[in-house]
């Protein structure tokens, strides 16, 4: 086997620039495959974080409560109508009453990153003549940042809530001309209605968010709807986001509550991704042939010339496993070579790239840690290898005779 390796390498340095050709033509291909990589891979991280970074992964929202029935059904007779039935007093809003026992498991669940407990509804904000339909947001003092990173958002002020203080988006206030530290009012659906100050202004470059949305703390929110205890919706934020199904089960039957993933009403996004990936395989794939094809022609245009010193090999004794041998390993070097060539290329030309937490629109979204650099290499190597091996059996079959004699 030595002896056998010793002759393949006499061989690929016989024809340095051949070898040298042959070695930058798989370097290429391997090149292809590795920015193909981090390319798909960075592209659907990208879009996965623009369009479910900043929101919940798993959510266990509170249900309405089916309405009483006043009337037994076997009283409403066929012949009468009845056109409405309503229970006296003002409606009630769903909640999670024992929100605050099942927050802790929650926590404690792996790859949970993040929860957030939330009162939402909707209501009109009020700025002198100015009357705006917006969806109020009450979340924890400190955990203001937890789902959406307002943090990150703020253009003025803090995102940081206490009593009396309220953030809005930057189109909405600039629709009803409100700066830092002015006043405004708050009217909920329940009907209670409050004055708050304005802290903070945000801006997503989501036009539903920041034209719409109002964040205030938990306890105002409590005020606003009358809600003395419990919550409307927990939000909850994974490090992995696509171990969110996986998950929303284990909530599910931790707790009892209805956990749904982000991924329930998602489908045409995951079928979006879903075919970017196969295309990359394609890509990938046209790059894996390339490379067999060319490691193919080379090798076999090295057994043509080569015949007469592989007839003289056979007439010294040497087997057809052998030559088989020689020429497999001639080609399973080339495909090292060239992948462990095309990796670094690879790894360097994607060094000037920012990472995938500093994509920013506009840019190009390459991401390096996707760029399958152990991967490349060893298809690479198996791909020479298998384009090796027609070439090889060609050699083995060569007739000492005949071979000597040319």
């Amino acid at each position: 086997m030595l002896y056998g390796l010793k002759i393949a390498i006499r061989y690929l340095t016989a024809s340095k620039a051949q070898t040298a050709l042959l070695v930058v033509g798989v370097a290429v291909g391997v090149f292809i495959f590795i920015f193909m990589s981090a390319l798909i891979g960075g592209l659907a991280e990208f879009i996965l974080s623009r369009t479910v970074g900043d929101i919940s992964h798993v959510t266990i929202q509170a249900e309405d409560a089916d309405p009483a029935l006043l009337i037994a059904p076997e009283l409403l007779g066929t012949g009468g109508q009845v056109l409405a039935v309503i229970e006296r007093g003002r409606a009630r809003t769903a909640t999670l009453a024992e929100a605050a026992t099942f927050i802790p498991l929650i926590e404690a669940v792996p790859g949970v990153r993040a929860v957030s407990p939330q009162i939402t509804g909707a209501g009109f904000l009020t700025r002198g003549g100015q009357v705006a339909q917006v969806s109020v947001t009450g979340v924890e003092p400190g955990r203001e940042s937890a789902i959406l990173d307002l943090r990150g958002y703020m253009t003025e002020g803090s995102e940081r809530l206490g009593s009396g203080l309220i953030l809005l988006g930057r189109t909405l206030a600039d629709d009803l001309s409100l700066r830092l530290g002015q006043t405004l009012r708050l009217q909920s659906s329940s009907g209670v209605a409050m004055v708050l100050t304005l802290s903070g202004i945000y801006d997503t470059g989501n036009g539903r968010l920041d034209d719409s949305s109002v964040y205030v703390s938990l306890p105002t929110a409590r005020t606003l709807f009358a809600l003395p205890q419990g919550v409307t919706r927990i939000e909850i934020k994974l490090t992995d986001l696509n171990a969110a199904d996986a998950t929303a089960l284990r909530i599910r039957g931790l707790t009892g509550m209805d956990a749904k993933s982000w991924t329930e009403g998602a489908e045409q996004l995951m079928e979006a991704l879903d075919a970017q990936a196969q295309t990359g395989y394609f890509l990938k794939t046209f790059a894996l042939i390339t490379i067999v094809i060319g490691v193919a022609s080379a090798l076999l245009l090295s057994t043509y010339r080569r015949r007469p010193e592989i007839g003289i090999m056979r007439a010294m004794g040497a087997g057809r496993g052998f030559v088989v041998f020689v020429f497999v390993t001639q080609g399973a070097l080339v495909g090292l070579l060239g992948g462990l060539t095309g990796a670094a290329l690879g790894y360097l030309a994607l060094l000037p790239f920012p990472s995938r937490d500093a994509f920013r629109a506009g840019t190009l979204p390459m991401d390096i840690t996707q760029g399958s650099y152990g991967l490349a290499i060893a298809l690479t190597v198996i791909g020479a290898i298998l384009a090796s091996i027609l070439p090889a059996r060609a050699a083995a079959r060569v007739d000492p005779v005949t071979a000597i004699g040319q």
